[in-house]
C-alpha cells in the first residue's frame, strides 16, 4: 500500500538555473527601486521639516521680537532662537513722510526680518509697521 510518486520527465522537473537567476534579478531591481523611492521620500520629509521649523521661527521672531509700536525705532536688532539666528532691520519706508503743518503722530517704517537656519537656509520677510513720528 505504499504510494510511489509518479515519474517526472527531466524537462518538467523544475526551474532551470537561468530562470532562477532572472527571477532574482527582477526581485533585486524591484527592491532597489523601492529603496530609491523611500530614500527620496525621507530626504523630502527632512527638508520639509526644516522648512516648517524655519517658518515657525520666523513667525515667532515676528510676533515676539519686533518691539511694540510705541517703542519701535530705526536700527537693527539681532538674536538667536534654538540655533536659528535672526536679524531685524527697521528703516524708513521710502521718502520723508513728514508733512509740514500736519499733526501726524505715526509714520510707516519698513521692517525686514531675516532668519537663518543651522543648515544655512534663509527666510526673508518684509512688513510695514507704524512707528512714532519725530517729535515736533
Amino acid at each position: 500500500m505504499f504510494h510511489t510518486p509518479p515519474q517526472i520527465d527531466r524537462r518538467d522537473a523544475g526551474f532551470t538555473i537561468i530562470e532562477v537567476l532572472i527571477a532574482l534579478a527582477v526581485v533585486a531591481v524591484s527592491i532597489l527601486a523601492i529603496g530609491s523611492v523611500m530614500s527620496t521620500n525621507v530626504r523630502g520629509v527632512r527638508l520639509l521639516e526644516q522648512h516648517v521649523t524655519l517658518m515657525q521661527t520666523a513667525r515667532s521672531v515676528m510676533t515676539a521680537d519686533i518691539p511694540p509700536r510705541a517703542e519701535l525705532g530705526l536700527g537693527a536688532v539681532s538674536g538667536q532662537e534654538n540655533d536659528y539666528r535672526w536679524k531685524i532691520d527697521i528703516g524708513p519706508l521710502g521718502e520723508d513722510w513728514a508733512v509740514p503743518g500736519a499733526d501726524v503722530a505715526w509714520i510707516p517704517a519698513l521692517v525686514r526680518i531675516q532668519v537663518r537656519s543651522p543648515s544655512g537656509a534663509v527666510s526673508d520677510l518684509t512688513t510695514v509697521r507704524l512707528m512714532r513720528g519725530p517729535p515736533k
